[in-house]
């Protein structure tokens, strides 16, 4: 079926098939029967009942990104997505993904030509990475749920990409993108080929490649990312105590500020010293051997108490580098009233993350060896009280002259799909087999230290730990090279099989028209793996069971988890009048108990449930049209969530202190907690230990879902879109946060756990992130497009407005059924912001062979992580030893200009040049110390962190 963008087309916003696009009689001699996103039933195209926003292929180029999830998080209606910076020692893992309304990306259901991909994990979350953008054709994403035709986990709606198909001839592509700044180039070149016309020859096959290379993005690229060290001007309050120990708390406009997010695990390193005075009484002290020495910190570093800690910023990353390889095929073969079809894909998906240098802990220093008396000798005991001994030295250091921590992640995903499609006995059909797999593992390529290795050559003091880096001999270094490890990490991977079968027709006429009808049944098999690596699952003899072999590491354990689903739906299309059309549909779901292979035995039940929707389409005539829909969701937690062993999961964003109620939880978590800071001093903060595991008893969550919108189309001109829309969810799933674990310790003392440093010996304070039912969501809001055509003496000049108004986005407190909070304008306790406002405007202008875009895109401001000058003391006043103070800033709304040309050169080749955040504006500061990764000062999830980017690029057809 031709469609061509004429007077009804929204552009950027779209819509397509039943609720998509509507088409003038004068474009289309033959009206084919389709199938859009959101219906199973085919026919004739025309605006319908579901909200679809799509994005076209000539859209996809005049956006200037060169990935699919850079294309993603250009759409107002995706929030709450993972982004290639949560790769940086937070907890991306090398992914990316979509998410609408800011529900989630586990809510969100991402399907490539109608069909599943094999999800990133044991849920439904599934990699853009794995997705080539050169041979999407389009983007269709329905914006409301859809669970009756999809699936019952489709609560947030759905996002199809659809990719080229029928294609003759062959098209190279090319660009290279550079940044004003330094850092962050790349480029990427397509090619795809295709020969054989389906309709007059029969058949046609199509073949797609595309590489794309991103170069790495530095922190010291960037001058507000580059430290973490941050001297800024704001209001706030001055916190004091006074002898009494009572808090006061001083307004203070235009404060002089210092805010700092950095690491006890220091270089120069910290010294713990166990000594007996002269009279022998057992003392302990922890401070800084070189600021005691030298009166302040070495630079990078900043001193907070006795101590000195490290501007860990100064190491990282903004954006990692990545390489993707990708490679698409598809062969159709008609037979007779049949197609019969093959959909191939396979991608190689590389990142590699570069986090801070490795934090050792406090690890023993053996005071009798030649070394450790050495390092005694010079920089301990000139800072005891005279007459002392030492009797133990713990030290506390960060191998900054190992390098960063780099982790490789390589994913490797194939997607196939075999089927046919035609007409049986009145029956419009479509069949098909699917196997999808994901493969993701992670290599360690250096900068990761071996615990025996380590321990043996620092104990004996062969390194000195308190001194600068460039005081390091190269005997220090040599040493220091035998301790660090290089090979691989963990594989983990999934394998979706499924079976499908659709069909629809007329059932009989009404006046205003035929009752259509369809159904099908799906069937899918998920198997999810994990492959432990020597290094985390290493057989000791000597205790008989298994260890880490990496430095303050944990033993891992494998999983093998699988479970079946199995669904049915039927759907009906009924036309009351010849103005108002509704529609009905009902689905059962059969969601299998989660089998562990390793344990030989069942996680949890089998969960069943019917989800439906309903829906309507009035039009009164021919410029207006309402529509509407109710629907319901379900969805079991994944896997992971229900089955996943309990296993060691990194630290803590947030630098934490040890709270005095830790000790009414029980004097050895108190202790434990004091061990990983280094003493008892209330000012001392530090990273703790995560532990992540499964929960058995999690329940299925449920959703309500609807819509209300109207469309109105006055002229051919003009376009006015707007749908309201709501997602309630119960029994939701939800981890507790860092800071609320910490910041309420007796309501979540369930939640805390110690765990061994196998160096000292010692335990240390850990927390356990698990997820649980919270409760209920709340989200509500406005999407809405508008789009006008003008014609202009020098061209056509098409405006187009988008975006989404969140009216409403509320969550309970976890273990709590009404007691709501948000993250609506606000840093909240999920450590995410749901903007109020995201928009887009655009502006194409047509001149013969040149076509220019310049788009603006809005996000709207919100107040930022409050940091608490009483309990958390991350802000000071003109340095870190000034005054505590209590700070939220207000950070502003952010929007870039984008522009491009684009010259048709002739029929076959195009040129197009573009510059990216034309105004190069950078990311205002955010003092948040929690979600993302690791980088300091900004967030990188909301902003540019490139700046001004210029690109060009080429085509060419033969």
């Amino acid at each position: 079926m031709r469609i061509k963008q004429l007077a009804y087309a929204i552009g950027m916003i779209g819509f397509v098939g039943s609720m998509g696009f509507a088409v003038a009689a004068d474009d289309v001699q033959k009206v084919d029967k389709i199938e859009v996103t959101g219906s199973s039933i085919k026919r004739i195209a025309k605006e319908g009942a579901l909200p679809v926003q799509v994005v076209t292929r000539d859209e996809i180029v005049k956006s200037g990104v060169s990935s699919v999830a850079d294309l993603i998080a250009q759409l107002p209606a995706m929030q709450g997505f993972t982004s290639a910076a949560d790769s940086v020692g937070g907890t991306g893992g090398g992914v990316q993904t979509a998410s609408l309304h800011d529900l989630g990306s586990e809510y969100t259901l991402v399907l490539l030509n109608g069909r599943r991909l094999a999800p990133s994990g044991s849920g439904s979350q599934v990699d853009l990475n794995s997705i080539p953008l050169s041979a999407i054709e389009r983007v269709e994403v329905l914006t409301d749920g859809a669970s009756a035709i999809y699936g019952s986990d489709a609560i947030a709606g759905v996002v199809n990409f659809v990719l080229k198909k029928n294609q003759q001839g062959f098209e190279v592509d090319a660009r290279y993108t550079m940044p004003q700044e330094s850092g962050g180039k790349g480029w990427n070149a397509s090619f795809s080929g295709g020969f054989g016309d389906l309709e007059t020859d029969g058949f046609n096959v199509l073949m797609a490649y595309s590489h794309d290379r991103q170069d790495q993005l530095k922190a010291t690229d960037r001058d507000f990312a580059k430290t973490g060290m941050i001297n800024f001007k704001a209001d706030g309050y001055r916190v004091t105590w006074d002898a009494n120990g009572d808090v006061t708390r001083t307004f203070v406009p235009n404060a002089n500020l210092y805010f700092f997010n950095g690491s006890g695990n220091a270089i120069p390193g910290n010294a713990q010293v166990f000594y007996n005075d002269a009279n022998g009484v057992a003392q302990t002290a922890t401070f800084n051997p070189y600021l005691r020495a030298n009166g302040k910190c070495a630079p990078d570093n900043s001193q907070i108490g006795s101590q000195c800690f490290f501007d860990y910023t100064s190491t990282i990353e903004i954006t990692p580098e990545s390489d993707r390889d990708s490679l698409f095929g598809k062969a159709s073969l008609k037979l007779g009233d049949w197609t019969a079809y093959v959909d191939a894909a396979a991608s190689r998906f590389t990142m590699l993350s570069r986090i801070a240098p490795y934090p050792t802990l406090y690890f023993p220093i053996n005071t009798a060896s030649a070394g450790g008396q050495a390092l005694i000798n010079k920089w301990i005991t000139p800072y005891l009280p005279a007459g002392s001994t030492v009797t133990g030295l713990n030290a506390r250091w960060r191998s900054l002259p190992a390098g960063n921590r780099e982790q490789e992640y390589v994913t490797d995903s194939t997607h196939f799909v075999a089927g046919a499609n035609g007409e049986f006995l009145g029956w419009d059909i479509d069949a098909a087999l699917t196997h999808s797999v994901n493969e993701s593992s992670v290599n360690y390529p250096t900068g990761w230290l071996l615990q025996k290795e380590f321990l043996d050559t620092f104990s004996a003091g062969l390194v000195d730990v308190f001194g600068t880096t460039d005081q390091l001999t190269d005997a220090d270094k040599a040493a220091l090279a035998k301790t660090i490890y290089h090979g691989p990490g963990n594989t983990d991977k999934t394998v979706l099989k499924g079976i499908s079968l659709k069909a629809s027709r007329p059932l009989f006429d009404l006046p205003a028209g035929e009752v259509l009808f369809g159904s099908g049944l799906d069937f899918r098999q998920y198997h999810f793996t994990s492959e432990i690596a020597d290094v985390y699952r290493h057989y000791d003899a000597a205790s008989d069971s298994y260890i880490s072999l990496l430095l303050n590491e944990s033993a891992q354990q494998p999983y093998d988890l699988e479970r079946d689903t199995a669904g049915v739906f039927g759907e009906l299309i009924v036309p009351v009048t010849d103005q108002l059309e509704l529609n009905g549909a009902v689905r059962y779901d059969s969601i299998g108990k989660v089998r562990d292979n390793l344990a030989s035995k069942d996680v949890n039940g089998n969960e069943s449930d019917v989800t439906y929707k309903t829906s309507f389409r009035f039009q009164p005539s021919r410029n207006l049209m309402f529509r509407g829909s109710y629907g319901t969701g379900f969805k079991m937690p994944s896997m992971l969530a229900l089955g996943r062993p309990i296993t060691p999961f990194g630290v803590t964003s947030g630098n934490y202190a040890c709270s005095p109620e830790l000790g009414q939880i029980s004097a050895a978590l108190l202790q434990a907690c004091q061990n990983k800071v280094g003493g008892a001093d209330p000012a001392l903060k530090s990273q703790h230990e995560v532990f992540n595991g499964g929960n058995p008893d999690l329940k299925p969550e449920k959703s309500e879902q609807m819509t209300v919108g109207f469309r109105f189309e006055p002229t051919t001109n003009l376009s006015v879109g707007l749908d309201w829309w709501r997602v309630k969810i119960e029994d939701a799933l939800s981890s507790v946060s860092e800071a609320q674990i910490f910041g309420d310790p007796l309501k979540y003392a369930s939640l805390f756990s110690t765990k061994r440093n196998t160096a000292t010996g010692l335990d240390e304070l850990a927390i356990l992130d698990s997820a649980i039912n919270i409760g209920k969501t709340d989200n509500r809001g406005i999407d809405w497009d508008l789009t006008l055509r003008n014609k202009l003496p020098f061209g056509r000049l098409t405006t187009r407005f988008a975006g989404t108004y969140l009216l409403k986005s509320s969550y309970t407190l976890p273990g709590s059924s009404d007691e709501f909070t948000t993250s609506l304008g606000q840093f909240g306790i999920n450590d995410e912001v749901s903007f109020r406002t995201m928009a887009k405007l655009s502006f194409n202008l047509q001149q013969g062979a040149l076509d220019h875009n310049l788009a603006v895109k809005y996000r709207s401001g919100y107040t930022d992580q409050f940091k608490d000058g009483e309990n958390d003391c991350s802000v000071s006043e003109n340095d870190a030893l000034g005054d505590c103070f209590d700070v939220q800033l207000e950070v502003p709304s952010y929007t870039t200009v984008d522009w491009q040309t684009k010259w048709a050169i002739s029929k076959q080749a195009t040129a197009t040049f573009g510059v990216n955040n034309l105004f190069d504006r950078a990311p205002s500061l955010s003092l948040r110390s929690s979600g993302a990764g690791h980088q300091v000062g900004y967030d990188p999830r909301y902003t540019d962190s490139y700046g001004r980017t210029f690109y060009i690029a080429g085509g060419y057809k033969f």
